[in-house]
């Protein structure tokens, strides 16, 4: 028997929270086949509008039995879908009776309305973190997550995320080599960690203008230096105390840890490209030998550079060059 997801919409849901996860069990299901089946649901069945102004047809709610993961998604609509009585009463219904419950991005809102996240670990957009935190203080908020599982809830941010979210859960039902075969169709990456954070290790970085901006353009172009504290103080004429007191209050991060983080970067970028050797690339960015390379990856992006390699034709080696 088919494993029926069930995907609640809501007037004004977020377009991509729905079809994105939606193409990803779409393609899982050629390698599986028969393995699922899905629908649309909505409080208010017949033409749903998304907030760009797609209309996507939904379902009624139906019978909460024959769900095995219901899938609410996020949008501009979710406070006023948290209110709704009827699609709590559903939501809390398949809480019992499904295999599992997941949000997208804002419909973290709908589940912890209905009191499923009461005292769980659960995320959602961050953007919606302080008025999230504000209304459900009862539920531990990790804002800077790409998806949480806490039992059989799992919870995620949202937008390209869901597609995230929706791998790790093929590759729960059906096998990681499937979920895989479903990334490298839809052209993603297979897959970013549930612990990676939303940003990007150097957004505060990139953003980085004042006194600092040439000193980071130094620091992304001599990454195969040591880059310390008293080279960098000297680049800038100034004291190795005074510097990294300024450095870290305009940057916001002291001087070796955005050293470390524009490395990382660099370095999973040339393994996402293709590089071949994970020593090398370790070498070329300043980290010295792969052991030290990949002890900075999983501080920063939460796996090691090994987690990479199912993104490249041919896998990344340990060489002695």
């Amino acid at each position: 028997m088919a494993h029926r997801i069930a995907m609640l919409v809501y007037p004004d849901f977020q377009l991509l929270d729905a079809t994105g996860p939606l193409a990803a069990f779409e393609i899982a299901q050629r390698h599986a086949a028969g393995f699922y089946a899905w629908g649309l649901v909505a409080g208010t069945p017949g033409p749903v509008p998304s907030s760009a102004g797609v209309i996507l047809q939904a379902d009624p709610f139906g019978t909460p039995a024959h769900v095995d993961t219901l899938i609410v998604v996020g949008g501009f609509g979710s406070v006023a879908a948290a209110r709704c009585p009827a699609t709590l009463r559903f939501v809390r219904a398949c809480a019992r009776r499904a295999r599992r419950v997941v949000s997208i991005c804002s419909g973290a809102y709908v589940l912890a309305s209905a009191g499923l996240l009461d005292g769980l670990c659960a995320t959602t957009h961050w953007s919606h973190g302080a008025d999230f935190s504000r209304r459900f203080p009862q539920v531990r908020l990790d804002a800077n997550r790409i998806f949480v599982k806490a039992g059989n809830i799992w919870t995620s941010p949202g937008i390209t995320a869901g597609i995230d979210l929706a791998l790790a859960l093929i590759g729960e039902d059906v096998g990681e080599d499937i979920a895989r075969k479903t990334a490298q169709q839809l052209v993603v990456y297979h897959r970013r960690p549930g612990g990676q954070s939303q940003f990007s290790p150097l957004l505060d970085i990139e953003r980085a203008e004042g006194r600092f901006a040439a000193l980071l353009d130094y620091m992304r172009t001599h990454l195969q230096r040591r880059l310390s504290v008293t080279e960098l103080a000297n680049h800038c004429c100034m004291s190795p105390r005074h510097f990294s007191r300024l450095f870290t209050a305009e940057i916001g991060i002291a001087p070796a840890k955005a050293v470390e983080r524009l490395r990382v970067d660099a370095a999973r970028a040339a393994l996402e490209s293709g590089a071949r050797s994970i020593h090398r690339v370790a070498k070329l960015h300043g980290f010295d030998n792969a052991e030290r390379m990949r002890r900075s990856f999983v501080r920063v992006l939460g796996s090691p550079p090994s987690s990479l390699k199912t993104c490249q034709r041919a896998p990344a080696t340990i060489d002695a060059g």
